[in-house]
């Protein structure tokens, strides 16, 4: 009998998730707990294993195609060809007994076999699926048999040379996530100078990050309405200092987690940030590590520019970026110096955080960074 896979609970309240990339292909038998498809998902990528052994005869989502959960993704066993062909079906969250699953639906004669991203692909580009032999499975017409057909006229649906790619992976996530959060904060962004020099003739190896981390941690203590959350009518407030640290990888921009920032010296923060950052660009990082943090902290080094006002991570009410740190001619005691400068900046959510209370931490945490411990 044949096994219908549907798209499980992910947890966190999501409620779809995107085909990142298949791990079997149709045909291959697989066993009971073999890695069968990784999930994208809270700009993390999650390996879900074969519940079933068996062939796999239906693949029914397309890689970078969301997905609702309880959608019948995949069929493990019975022929090639059986099951459902379309992979918008959506059964109530959770896998019911086989009992009580639906029958198979069978594709209609001559119908065009092709997933509903490739579909509306060929609708934006102007192309006409009846017209193409799919090089899939099946015949199924694939995103590339789409592309090719419009590059062959040179059509892309718009009568001009540009080329169209669907929001895919992190990306995804991060336009959906800087959407909200700049549709509904309303943000204010505090700016003032900070003097590296001390810090920087201590920091060593650890680099700037692991300080600035402790700092705002520490400072955060002091000002506790800017470590929280606005849950609808309410205003959720942490006794943790868990900070989420912006990190640039090739998929997008993900956010890990460093915990306990106030409680740890400089050395083991740095350990955990290494890690994580690692773990970020390599694709690894584990679902648990990107959540729960209370602010977040950015900095893009020396791409960081003068100033830059940073997206607050929605649901958090606050964000700290540190800018481009070099030497500058600063005034001490009426001399002219060069000193190791940069700009700290505070990003806060005005329904939450007073400006005053947003310039105090500002310079809370700049004190800490210019008198280190």
């Amino acid at each position: 009998m044949a096994y219908e896979f549907r798209l499980p609970d992910l947890g966190e309240g999501l409620t779809e998730g995107e085909v990142a990339r298949w791990l079997v292909r149709e045909g291959q038998e697989v066993a009971e707990d073999d890695p069968l498809v990784e999930i994208q998902t809270d700009k993390t990528t999650v390996e879900i294993p074969s519940p079933a052994a068996g062939v796999v005869s239906r693949l029914l989502a397309a890689e970078g195609e969301v997905v609702p959960v309880g959608t019948v993704i995949v069929v493990i066993g019975g022929e090639a060809g059986d099951g459902p062909d379309v992979a918008a079906e959506v059964a109530p969250q959770g896998d019911p007994p086989a009992s009580v699953r639906a029958a198979p639906a069978r594709v209609p004669a001559g119908r065009v076999r092709a997933t509903p991203l490739v579909r509306r692909l060929a609708q934006e580009l102007g192309v006409e699926l009846d017209s193409l032999a799919g090089t899939g499975p099946q015949g199924r017409v694939t995103e590339a048999d789409v592309r090719a057909a419009a590059g062959a006229r040179g059509d892309t649906g718009q009568g001009s040379a540009e080329r169209r790619e669907p929001l895919r992976g992190v990306r995804r996530r991060i336009a959906e996530h800087l959407a909200r959060a700049h549709a509904e904060i309303p943000a204010v962004t505090w700016v003032e100078e900070c003097d590296f020099t001390a810090l920087g003739q201590k920091r060593g190896e650890l680099g700037y990050v692991p300080y600035v981390l402790r700092a705002t941690a520490l400072s955060l203590r002091e000002f506790p309405e800017l470590n929280a959350r606005l849950e609808g009518d309410e205003i959720v407030y942490f006794d943790r200092y868990d900070l989420g640290l912006a990190v640039q990888t090739e998929q997008g921009l993900v956010v890990p987690v460093v915990r306990d920032c106030a409680g740890r010296a400089a050395e083991e923060i740095a350990a955990d940030v290494k890690r994580l950052a690692e773990a970020a660009r390599a694709g690894t990082l584990a679902p648990e590590e990107l959540r729960g943090s209370t602010f977040t902290v950015t900095s893009a080094g020396r791409l960081a520019g003068l100033l830059s006002t940073p997206l607050i991570n929605h649901p958090e009410v606050g964000i700290l970026g540190v800018h481009r740190i070099g030497p500058r001619a600063v005034v001490r005691a009426g001399a002219i110096e060069v000193r190791e400068v940069g700009n700290v900046s505070v990003t806060f959510d005005h329904r939450v955080v007073d400006g005053a209370r947003a310039a105090e931490f500002g310079l809370a945490v700049i004190r800490r960074l210019q008198e280190p411990e």
